[in-house]
């Protein structure tokens, strides 16, 4: 495992792991799987974790895993104040007490603004008392450091580096994202000032992995380098100094292995003229085929009536990319084989869930084109099929 600094010279695996996408055993997290995966992260030098308060049953459930495994003083913990719940001063401390609950520990390593989205909010808060009851934490040693995390664009990033003294950020960033959100120039702002980045969606929600249209899967294919998908994408971005730490959302033992290997090749320069030429081509096959650019990352939902939107448009996007049966039958699987619908054809378009979309996607108008699309005649004949049998 390779390392990079953080503002203060502390150490920080260039591999971080996002708990967010712990794999579940119904509707809870498979503790006994997400404890092997991380036990294997760990021992490969991973020392980074990322968490968050709104992450359902995550918070817990990695601390009762680092608390089993009596790794505490080994790693890096990351989680995130819900400052969009806040409604008093109060709340920051209820939150933070809950958080170190369910976490087991006396202290959060990186803590961070949960996605926060421009300086009114920031001001906002400052008016509840936020600077007075960090500088009180950091002084306990409760909370290390303080950071943000965000999604929007690069000039709001910018403004928002400046309003306080910031030790780390989180941003969205990949090769599908170097000029959109806080993208390359925010990279490079905050990199001029000395924080850490860390970078969250490497992958596009896995897309850059295991979605990619045929037309990029032959390119990266092809290349003399021979690398997969997953690892083109996390190589390009620690190639760059500017990044810190690439979050993974590990769900499996051989995605942790394979991400360990990768971590353990990367060097800060090593792409050349040719591996860059790769990489813009990708870039436009994938283009040319994405409908919507959803990251699958779940701050849409819930839906009020139940519409399971990234699932509608991870289906979307293969309908594009890989045709017309493969986008229906992911349609099918997610939103008919289960016991109560989740179809677009719910969306009573309130607007809800495009409120807090990082991407500013035009939900409800893609969710149209979803059901258009995706809703037609087979998906209900399929789904008038599968009620019958259901009866039987």
């Amino acid at each position: 495992m390779k390392y990079r600094n953080d503002r203060y010279g502390n150490q920080i695996s260039i591999l971080g792991y996002g708990c967010m996408r712990f794999s579940l055993k119904g509707t809870s997290v498979d503790i006994s799987k997400a404890r092997e995966e991380i036990k294997a992260a760990i021992d490969g030098g991973v020392n980074y974790f990322d968490t968050a308060y709104t992450y359902p049953g995550n918070e817990a459930a990695l601390g009762e895993i680092i608390e089993s495994l009596g790794v505490r003083d080994r790693i890096n913990i990351t989680t995130k104040l819900p400052h969009y719940l806040i409604k008093k001063s109060e709340d920051m401390e209820n939150f933070f007490r809950e958080e170190l609950r369910r976490l087991r520990t006396d202290h959060v390593d990186y803590y961070l603004m949960h996605m926060l989205t421009d300086v009114g909010t920031w001001e906002r808060l400052k008016n509840l008392g936020i600077t007075e009851w960090l500088a009180e934490k950091k002084a306990a040693g409760q909370i290390r450091q303080v950071g943000f995390s965000y999604h929007g664009n690069s000039d709001e990033f910018i403004r928002l580096l400046d309003v306080y003294d910031w030790d780390l950020c989180q941003i969205q960033y990949n090769y599908l994202d170097e000029n959109s959100q806080a993208g390359r120039t925010g990279l490079d702002a905050a990199a001029a000032r000395g924080l850490p980045v860390i970078i969250m969606e490497p992958l596009r929600g896995g897309r850059l992995a295991n979605s990619l249209p045929e037309g990029a899967e032959k390119l990266f294919r092809q290349d003399r380098r021979r690398w997969s998908p997953a690892k083109w994408g996390f190589r390009w971005l620690w190639n760059q100094p500017e990044i810190t730490c690439v979050l993974s959302g590990m769900n499996s033992l051989k995605m942790v292995e394979e991400n360990l290997i990768s971590a353990d090749e990367a060097e800060v320069g090593e792409f050349t003229e040719e591996d860059n030429v790769l990489i813009g081509n990708v870039i436009k096959e994938i283009n040319s085929k994405m409908k919507v650019g959803c990251t699958g990352c779940r701050y849409c939902m819930p839906c009020p009536q139940g519409v399971d939107i990234p699932g509608t448009f991870a289906a979307l996007n293969r309908y594009y990319s890989d045709g017309m049966f493969a986008g229906m039958k992911d349609y099918f699987m997610c939103t008919a084989v289960r016991q109560t619908a989740t179809d677009a054809s719910r969306c009573i378009g309130c607007g809800k869930c495009e409120q807090h979309c990082p991407q500013k996607i035009e939900i409800r108008k893609m969710l149209k084109l979803a059901d258009r699309k995706l809703g037609s005649f087979p998906y209900k004949v399929a789904c008038r099929v599968r009620k019958i049998k259901m009866k039987y």
